[in-house]
Order: structure tokens, then C-alpha cells, then sequence
């Protein structure tokens, strides 16, 4: 595992405070790592409370006394493992909390559980943690914002009035409390409210650096003794992940588990390699999990999110990252994007080539003709095992210009990067994958890096802009190239001039190779 300390200290630190506070990530993101973590880590200084909101069924958020007798359960649940510890006077104080969660005597109101709580907290011998996770499951009931109320108004008072209560709260979700979306009734409009305004901020990172990586690295180094080298594989993986912990994680665990036993990576020294790193990328975009059905799910959901994703990831559109805006709030709490410099960017380059994978794979253009000549001619750029990018250029401007040659400029203009997508797609399925370097995308530039058996191609996709604007191009792409050690490059332009010499050439800039196609 990645080492938390840092990040246990910097919560402590918050706990001490008597700060109360939310822990929003994306699905998969190590909120409920931390938690355990912190609660063990934390253990012998405060009475840890660790509770799940999705252990409560929906008909427990019908009323205030439903909530009260389920939340008293979850609650003496959670007491139970410290029953031993326990003085006399604190299992006494747990009496009342008992009898809510019995049912026993009248209906009971928040305000009854929470006095029962308050009890508890005064006897505790320890300072009292209370952590709930999956918090947003109850995001959308009138019930779950008067139990915010009712915390926000006791950590008021703790002050105010000097009442002993939860020394810290941790909520932990996708959605953030503080701005929850409600709509009690279907006749109502959704509303914004939500009096957890009392909530600390949270600026503690979760993502892993390439620092954090390669101290797991090492550990697992330690023990397998594969002869990797360490900061090598701990960029890579930062590189394609942005630190996800999930993908590191699950990147890691398919090298060992299962690139470790093909029978072309004969032990664990040829796997830790980049060949065994790229092997284990294509496991991961292939497969079904669960963070990637969300994501999925997500999408199907907020069909504005889908039409801001594939502007992004085929028009080359920059978009001012604005928190107010809905879709980029959302798209950012879920983990699509993130704000990079002002602008809207892709998270990762697995997120980014795993949505590529899902557009291109719409039934409206599977059917295109660009896509079904890429099919039939595929095997035709594949020699020895490695791609012909030469051949596929060729064959891309033969066949654009046969299909498209009658389209009007503004179509092919806004689709040509996806059409080339679409046509390289089908030629690489199943054992490379492609990625846009996300420091040259814009409006009239995009690099496709195209990862295939270990080796890399790098195509560069631009917009004619004039013969000055292209010889600079040219010049950029032979100092990109640099950065892969690559000594070909291959630059794909869309030119909309009707005097265009379309086909493809080859050039020297430098010590460079640079293949050139026109469309």
C-alpha cells in the first residue's frame, strides 16, 4: 500500500481542531481506506464511530423516528466492539440510545436521539470521532438535511452554551453536502439546501504522486526483488493515472496477478517493464469494473455531461473551467475531469482513451463507411508485428477523400479528428491503445500518441492554418519528438483550401522523420 501518514496527520490535525467536515471524491477514490485507516490510526486518542449510510434501507428515511431507531442501531452496532472498555457509566449512558433502537415507548424525534447522544458524549471517556460513510446515499430525503441540522446546531452550542457533543464529524461521499440537490416532492423544483455550512475544508490530497508510487514500489521491490526500476515504472504509472488510486492500484495488481502468467513475460523481471505496463493498460480498458460502470451510468444520466466530454475529447473545444457551471461541477465531483490552468482537462489518459473507446463505439458510427473500410483493410498494416503508420496514413487520405470529398468543409472541419479516430480504432483493437497529449491539444492541434506492443507512435492531427503556421508545426512536432526518443513523426492536416494538394510525403527537419498526409 501506498504510505498514508502524511495524510492521517493532516486529518488528525483537523480532528483536534473539533473541526467538522466532508470528504468528497470520485467513486474509487480511497475514502474508505482513509476512514479505516484513521480509525485505527486514531484509536488510542479518541472513541472512534464508524458508520455506513448504505446500511440503511430507503423506508428508514421516510420520518424522523424510522431514522432515529435505524441510526440508534448502526450506532450500538458500532459500540459493541468497544463493549469491553466500556466504564459502568458509559454503557449506562448507552442505555437511552438502546431503548431507540428497541422502539420501546413513544415515536421518537431527532431531537430525542440526539439528546440521547448528547448523554453519551458527556460520559465518554475519550473525545468522540463520528464518521459516516457513503453519506450522499441519503442526499435526496428531507429526514437526512434535519439530522445536518441537528449536527450543525449542537457543534454551534458545543461553544455557545458549553455542551459536550461529537469532538469531530467526517461525512464522506461523492456529492457534497454542502450543496445538495433535493426534491422532496415531485411537484417541486430541485433545490440547493443544505445547512451543512459549518464544514471545514478539506484540502488534504488523496491522489498518489509519483513519490507515493514509488514507495510502494519499493516495498513490493523488497519482497519480489524483480530488478525494476523504480522511479521508471512509478512514472509511468503516475503518467497515464494522474495518481487515481484505484487505476494505480489496479494497474499494479494486473502485472502481477495476471501479466505475470502469459506466457511472454517469463517472470516477474520481464513484466515490471514498459512492455508489462503497457499489457496491463490493456487489460484495464478492456475490462468491466465497477468504477468504469459508473462512469457509464453517469453518462447515461447526464446526457449534457456526454455532449461536454466529446466536445472536449473530438473538437479539440478549450472550456473555462467554471465551478458554477452544472456540468463541469459535476463532471469534476465524478472524476472525469479536472481544472487545469483555468481550463476544463481530462483527468487521466485512462479515462480520456476508455470515453474514446465508448464514442467510437456508438452503433451510429460503426456503420460509416470510413469505419467499415479501416475493417476490411485492416491486416493489410500490421507488418511484423508492428503497426505500418506510413500505410495507414495512406490509406486514410485515399479513402477520406472518396467518402468525404463531397461533404460540406463545416462537417469534416468539426469531424476529421474523430473520423481518424474512428478509422485507427478498428486497425489496433485488442492490442494497442491510443491517448491525446493533453499539452498540445487545442482548437487547431492534437497529438495522438498511439501505444502499440511496447512501441510508440506519435501523429500529430492539425488544422491548416497557412504555410508559416504549418512549417511551424513541423518544427514542434520534430522537438516533441524528442521527449519519446522517437526519430519518425507523423503529421495528419485537414486543409479546407480548394487548391490543396491532398496525399502524403516524407521530410527531414533536423535529425527527424516526418511523414505528412493531407487531406
Amino acid at each position: 500500500m501506498v504510505d498514508l501518514g502524511s495524510r492521517l496527520e493532516e486529518i488528525k490535525a483537523l480532528v483536534a481542531d473539533g473541526a467538522y467536515f466532508t470528504i468528497n471524491r470520485a467513486r474509487q477514490y480511497g475514502k474508505t481506506t482513509i476512514l479505516n485507516a484513521l480509525a485505527n490510526y486514531l484509536s488510542k486518542e479518541y472513541l472512534v464511530v464508524s458508520m455506513d449510510f448504505q446500511a440503511i434501507g430507503n423506508d428508514s428515511f421516510q420520518n424522523e423516528a424510522a431514522f432515529s431507531r435505524a441510526f440508534a442501531v448502526l450506532f450500538l452496532k458500532e459500540m459493541a466492539f468497544f463493549e469491553d472498555t466500556l466504564s459502568e457509566q458509559e454503557k449506562s449512558a448507552l442505555a437511552q440510545i438502546q431503548d431507540i433502537a428497541s422502539g420501546q415507548g413513544k415515536e421518537v424525534l431527532l431531537i430525542d436521539l440526539f439528546s440521547s447522544l448528547m448523554i453519551f458524549c458527556k460520559h465518554s471517556s475519550l473525545p468522540i470521532l463520528l464518521m459516516i460513510d457513503e453519506v450522499d446515499s441519503a442526499a435526496n430525503n428531507q429526514v437526512f438535511l434535519d439530522f445536518l441540522a441537528q449536527l450543525r446546531n449542537y457543534y454551534l452550542d458545543r461553544e455557545k452554551k458549553k455542551i459536550k457533543t461529537f469532538q469531530s464529524v467526517i461525512l464522506a461521499g461523492v456529492y457534497d453536502v454542502k450543496n445538495l440537490k433535493r426534491k422532496i416532492r415531485p411537484e417541486e423544483g430541485r433545490k440547493f439546501n443544505s445547512p451543512w455550512n459549518i464544514a471545514a475544508d478539506f484540502k488534504v490530497s488523496m491522489s498518489f504522486t509519483k513519490y507515493d508510487i514509488a514507495g510502494m514500489l519499493r516495498e513490493y521491490e523488497s519482497d519480489h526483488h524483480t530488478g525494476m526500476p523504480v522511479e521508471d515504472m512509478a512514472g509511468l504509472l503516475y503518467d497515464y493515472t494522474s495518481g487515481y488510486p484505484f487505476l494505480v492500484s489496479r494497474l499494479c495488481k494486473l502485472m502481477d496477478e495476471h501479466v505475470s502468467r502469459m506466457g511472454n513475460f517469463p517472470g516477474l523481471k520481464s513484466v515490471w517493464t514498459k512492455n508489462g505496463f503497457f499489457e496491463a493498460e490493456r487489460m484495464l480498458l478492456a475490462e468491466k469494473n465497477t468504477l468504469f460502470e459508473s462512469f457509464t451510468g453517469k453518462l447515461l444520466d447526464y446526457p449534457e455531461l456526454n455532449h461536454m466530454l466529446k466536445n472536449i475529447l473530438f473538437t479539440g473545444s478549450q472550456i473555462i473551467y467554471n465551478a458554477d457551471q452544472p456540468d463541469i461541477d459535476m463532471a469534476s465531483m465524478l472524476g472525469f475531469i479536472i481544472n487545469k490552468n483555468g481550463l476544463v482537462a481530462m483527468a487521466n489518459r485512462i479515462f480520456e482513451t476508455r470515453l474514446y473507446n465508448l464514442f467510437l463505439s456508438e452503433a451510429s458510427l460503426l456503420t460509416t463507411p470510413l469505419y467499415q473500410e479501416s475493417q476490411k483493410h485492416k491486416s493489410q498494416f500490421i507488418a511484423d508485428g508492428n503497426l505500418d503508420m506510413r500505410r495507414i496514413l495512406e490509406k486514410f487520405v485515399e479513402h477520406f477523400h472518396d467518402i468525404y470529398r463531397e461533404n460540406c468543409e463545416s462537417f469534416i472541419e468539426k469531424d476529421g479528428r474523430k473520423l481518424f479516430l474512428l478509422y485507427l480504432r478498428p486497425i489496433i483493437n485488442g492490442t494497442g491503445n491510443y491517448y491525446i497529449e493533453a499539452q498540445t491539444r487545442d482548437l487547431t492541434r492534437t497529438d495522438v500518441i498511439v501505444d502499440y506492443r511496447g512501441k510508440q507512435y506519435i501523429i500529430e492531427m492539425k488544422i491548416w492554418h497557412g504555410e508559416e503556421y504549418h512549417k511551424r508545426g513541423e518544427r514542434q512536432l520534430a522537438g516533441y519528438l524528442d521527449a519519446y526518443h522517437a526519430s519518425t513523426g507523423y503529421l495528419l492536416s485537414f486543409c479546407f483550401n480548394k487548391k490543396k494538394e491532398t496525399g502524403i510525403k516524407e521530410i527531414i527537419v533536423g535529425d527527424k522523420i516526418l511523414v505528412e498526409a493531407v487531406v
